[in-house]
């Protein structure tokens, strides 16, 4: 559960390319930025006996997280249109701070990562795809092994389907990965993809490269 400011700061820096920074000499706002535009995705702060996270808001769903939780309100401090404050009161569940945090570094970042997923969410249902695959989709197929990286740190899992990725021999990944052993073949027998000896026909199900 995230409480605290400590949690939600080490939850910030777990994404790629990010480094903590306290710009206004106050250490009541601890920030956790993108390296590579030094943009801001999550500040840090207490304020009224709580620690506030201020994230960064599509402005379509900006008003969908403050409808949902009382505990979320217009970006204090901030663009009301493009930030939300999120108040730790404990009313939150983890998996949404944890979703608005992820959603924030997205719409900040240019990043590999956020190209990938891009792609993953991409691969159609009952289909699966290659890591090269998703690297090619990502714009390049050379960051097949970052493509590995980024789906073991997947920060949505229901929105990002990464058990739909296979290896170029169409098998399936190991036993630490998508919830344990056996867990991806379960998710793509759902969707109608055959699973045999831990392998998928890639002829039969593979998707078409773009």
């Amino acid at each position: 559960m995230i409480t605290t400011r400590e949690q939600a700061l080490e939850y910030g820096l777990s994404f790629p390319d990010t480094y903590q920074d306290a710009p206004f000499h106050d250490d009541n706002w601890q920030l956790v930025r993108y390296k590579g535009n030094k943009k801001a995705f999550l500040w840090t702060y207490e304020r009224d006996g709580f620690v506030n996270l201020n994230v960064k808001v599509d402005p379509v769903k900006a008003f969908f997280w403050r409808d949902a939780y009382e505990a979320v309100i217009p970006g204090y401090h901030q663009n009301k249109e493009h930030w939300n404050t999120i108040i730790l009161d404990g009313s939150i569940p983890d998996d949404d701070v944890r979703l608005m945090i992820a959603e924030s570094y997205e719409l900040i970042s240019d990043s590999p990562a956020k190209r990938i997923y891009d792609a993953v969410r991409r691969i159609p249902y009952g289909r699966v795809a290659t890591y090269a695959q998703v690297a090619e989709m990502a714009g390049d197929r050379k960051m097949a092994r970052a493509v590995g990286n980024a789906l073991h740190k997947n920060p949505d899992p229901l929105n990002i389907p990464c058990y739909r990725v296979v290896n170029s021999k169409g098998e399936l990944a190991g036993e630490f990965a998508f919830g344990g052993a056996g867990r991806q073949a379960e998710l793509l027998i759902a969707e109608g993809v055959e699973v045999v000896g831990g392998k998928v026909d890639l002829k039969r199900f593979g998707c078409e490269e773009e």
